[in-house]
């Protein structure tokens, strides 16, 4: 009993604190709603928009409305704001939001600036504030030179200038071009007596019911008029001319049908294209190609593979801008360049320009090479490509130099294009590839299907960089090294990993080098013999 009467004497006094614990917890509850995860009657707070890329950049000196692509979808009203905190919403500026879409509009010019954005949901309090920032436009333009205006010659991936340079290095017995000759010499499509092998349609792809493939003979045939001009140029024998002319002469002759397939059609339209263009326009000097035999070739690209060209950046096969990765964008924008300087055709090499800076697909420069990092001293930058493997990242490094070189030797700097962004992204791709090393990585979404079977876009993101092909070997990095070190005197630590690259495939070869199955062709190669400086 004593027990009993000892708690019947304290019942008044634990009431009491039961009642004050009580009204405390309801007070704190009351006005700290997020601990009730939203089950005391409070309204949820809207969830905070997230974007896949916090800057953009005007496309012109006025523009009155510019878009971020967000990662989820959002519902409710916008509101902007000059600050990240405090109530001054900005006047003249609207947000309206369309999946994926949130654009900013003024009445007039869009000031470049930064935007902070929240949303407030049906029954919900106001999200936190999402900073977007707007660019400046930049005039960091190439632009376009009149029609008028001659292209140059020899001026593909070489120059005059260039072969003079290696054939005093190989007389004096200087390395690394003698070890680059040697490779080039070993090659098997480097040889006189090598055997075209050219069809009536190209075709990459097997469609249903349609014809089977047979592009390899496009690509180890190209790699082969390549490989017997570098020989006749540097050697001054006359014989691998004459054969290289014998297997443009030949393809031009033979490949009469449209090239086909699957869509993969556009990727034998491109990497094909620029590759038979730039052996004709290093075989253009050869006496023994006869003037007519000459203009055939030269139609014979402007027939079978400048249309499909173009068609594929204007149309993409009626997909939404961003379904094709950077490499097919990149491959037909290379063809376009070489099919115009090789044809004396300016307005056609002027759509390249164009699009490389403006255009809608991912071979714009801008997408194409999609976000800048800075680490420590280090600038890197991101490829649209880096999150899907590194197969075809380092697939756009090889076709971005080879833009690059094609365009400098027409007195275009895309070398040097926004403070030499290119350059940042080879030191990002060699430094996770070559030197084993972690990169940031900044998510990327993907717009992708077609637009008939999917008028509202599907969405894909990356939030990492794909490990997938990691360490792909390609031969690439010597001609982006010695441009930025040797040509533009840039030190060398901002081009440290790429030295790297140069350093671990030293001597390069080219198709036939580097195994039988078409991405050992996708670059015309031997850069350790060419660019070396």
């Amino acid at each position: 009993m004593k027990d009993t009467g000892t708690v019947e004497k304290r019942k008044p006094a634990f009431l009491f604190r039961l009642l004050v614990l009580t009204l405390l917890a309801a007070f704190v509850l009351s006005n700290c709603p997020g601990l009730t995860g939203g089950e005391t009657g409070e309204p949820e707070q809207s969830a905070t928009p997230v974007a896949a890329e916090s800057t953009v950049f005007k496309t012109g000196e006025t523009q009155e409305s510019v878009s971020f692509t967000l990662t989820g979808t959002y519902t409710g009203v916008w509101k902007v704001y000059t600050t990240a905190a405090g109530s001054t919403v900005m006047n003249g500026v609207s947000a309206a939001f369309s999946v994926p879409l949130l654009t900013l509009t003024a009445a007039g010019d869009l000031e470049a600036r930064t935007y902070y954005v929240s949303v407030t949901g049906t029954g919900k309090t106001e999200s936190k504030r999402l900073a977007l920032t707007v660019a400046a436009y930049s005039d960091d333009e190439i632009r376009q030179k009149p029609v008028s205006t001659p292209l140059l010659h020899v001026g593909g991936l070489h120059t005059d200038a260039d072969f003079d340079r290696i054939k005093a290095k190989l007389a004096a017995g200087e390395e690394p071009w003698v070890s680059g000759w040697n490779k080039l010499t070993a090659n098997s499509h480097a040889q006189i007596s090598y055997t075209p092998n050219p069809v009536t349609q190209i075709v990459r792809g097997a469609a249903s019911g349609g014809p089977s493939e047979n592009y390899s003979r496009a690509f180890n045939d190209a790699a082969a008029a390549y490989q017997l001009a570098l020989r006749w140029r540097i050697s001054g024998d006359s014989s691998f001319a004459a054969r290289g002319v014998y297997i443009l002469n030949e393809w031009a002759k033979i490949c009469t049908g449209e090239i086909t397939g699957t869509t993969d059609q556009s990727l034998a339209a491109g990497i094909y294209g620029y590759q038979f263009a730039v052996a004709g326009e290093l075989l253009r000097a050869y006496s023994g190609w006869v003037s007519a035999d000459f203009s055939a070739f030269q139609q014979w690209m402007l027939n079978i593979f400048f249309p499909k060209n173009r068609d594929f950046l204007t149309r993409h096969h009626d997909t939404h801008d961003d379904h094709y990765w950077a490499n097919w964008d990149l491959c037909n924008l290379a063809s376009v360049l070489a099919i115009g300087i090789l044809c004396d055709r300016r307005d056609i090499y002027n759509l390249a320009i164009d699009y490389l800076q403006n255009g809608n697909g991912n071979g714009n420069w801008y997408k194409a090479i999609n976000y800048l990092h800075t680490v420590g001293n280090e600038e890197l930058a991101q490829l649209q490509e880096s999150g899907r493997d590194q197969g075809h990242a380092t697939l756009c490094i090889a076709l971005m130099d080879f833009i690059c070189q094609l365009t400098w030797n027409q007195g275009d700097d895309f070398y040097g294009l926004d403070d030499n962004r290119f350059l940042k992204a080879c030191e990002y791709t060699a430094k996770y590839n070559v030197a084993g090393l972690d990169v940031p990585f900044h998510e990327y979404v993907r717009l992708w299907g077609n637009k008939n079977q999917y008028p509202n876009p599907l969405v894909e993101k990356h939030t990492q960089i794909s490990s997938s092909s990691r360490g792909t070997v390609r031969p690439m990095w010597s001609g982006p090294y010695y441009h930025y070190v040797k040509v533009k005197g840039l030190t060398e630590s901002k081009a440290y990993y790429t030295k790297m690259g140069v350093d671990g495939m030293s001597p390069e070869g080219g198709g036939g080098d580097y195994g039988s199955t078409s991405g050992g062709y996708d670059q015309l190669g031997f850069g350790t013999l060419m660019y070396s400086r």
